[in-house]
């Protein structure tokens, strides 16, 4: 059935999933993450991001397992390798986002990681060999501009006690994310030209965050005061099962995207999803947007709206 659908049709429904199943995730983790468990003094914050990540691959791994199995998916011929490099990238890039955390705001964070279409692009470019026309740099090039604008607060708008150096661990360990979210993106290229199915992608890449989580969570010992908070509060697991299974189905249109289209489209989807995300907030609480913000929005919008230009084009050429 999916083969019978239009390229533009597949990309409509790889968006609406993404933005849909990715939406409901953040509103889900803010509960676990910001939420208090228990009542009064005893009331206490799920902080345990190692065990939450891990909770989150788990539930992945048997989702992706049990739809393998009602479709029929059969066994991959990819090699275990490529399943490895893959799923060593894709945590690094998680921990060193998540680190950076320790050193820079939020917004900075969420500001960097908008960038995640140029490494994607840039490495797959010098490591993979790829050619992309050039009115693809300029889509990727407005899109990421236009939503790094959208999200920049200047000196009279940065949260009180932010750093103003330029350069620092911080913003180290958010190129680092960058860099490996790029090689991520060569690897899953990889695997596209050998037709990897995407629910084997995703089987895979959460069994191998798994153990290598696991590891993390015997050293750290976070492992066992993650189940002594979920003994003390057994009401979270609701929220972590919600949490794990809008993860899996994000996951499941975010590599059907991959193999469908690129790497690359995949990420341009994820950030102006996140630019969506945060443009309804604004408007839904009417929050004033600044000068700069509406050009951002401008050129989000512009990016796009070539994008689909350049699609129906290649459409009807074929």
């Amino acid at each position: 059935m999916w083969d019978t659908i239009g390229e533009k049709s597949k990309l409509t429904v790889c968006f609406v999933g993404i933005f849909v199943s990715y939406l409901l995730y953040g509103v889900v983790q803010e509960k676990v993450t910001r939420g208090k468990y228990g009542e009064g003094e005893n009331a206490e914050r799920f902080t345990f991001t190692l065990a939450l990540v891990c909770i989150q691959c788990i539930i992945n791994a048997v989702f992706a397992k049990l739809v393998t199995s009602v479709i029929g998916a059969g066994k991959t011929t990819t090699p275990w390798s490529l399943f490895t490099q893959c799923s060593v990238s894709y945590m690094g890039a998680m921990l060193a986002s998540n680190w950076s955390l320790k050193y820079v705001t939020y917004p900075t964070q969420v500001l960097g990681k908008s960038c995640k279409p140029i490494p994607v692009m840039l490495l797959a470019v010098i490591l993979g060999k790829k050619r992309y026309p050039w009115t693809k740099y300029i889509v990727v090039l407005l899109i990421v501009s236009g939503v790094a604008l959208f999200l920049y607060k200047d000196s009279h708008h940065r949260p009180h006690g932010s750093t103003s150096n330029l350069f620092g661990i911080g913003e180290m360990l958010l190129f680092l994310s960058l860099f490996l979210d790029g090689i991520t993106g060569v690897i899953q290229d990889k695997m596209k030209t050998q037709k990897t199915h995407p629910l084997h992608i995703m089987l895979y890449l959460n069994i191998w965050s798994i153990f290598l989580l696991g590891i993390g969570l015997l050293l750290t010992g976070e492992g066992i005061q993650a189940v002594y908070f979920i003994i003390r509060h057994p009401e979270v697991m609701i929220h972590l099962v919600l949490f794990g299974l809008t993860s899996a189905i994000g996951q499941v249109f975010i590599f059907v995207t991959i193999t469908t289209f690129s790497p690359l489209t995949c990420s341009i989807i994820t950030t102006t999803r996140k630019f969506f995300t945060i443009l309804v907030s604004v408007v839904m609480f009417a929050n004033p947007l600044l000068s700069h913000q509406w050009l951002g929005v401008f050129l989000v919008f512009l990016g796009l709206g070539l994008e689909n230009v350049i699609g129906k084009k290649q459409t009807s050429n074929r």
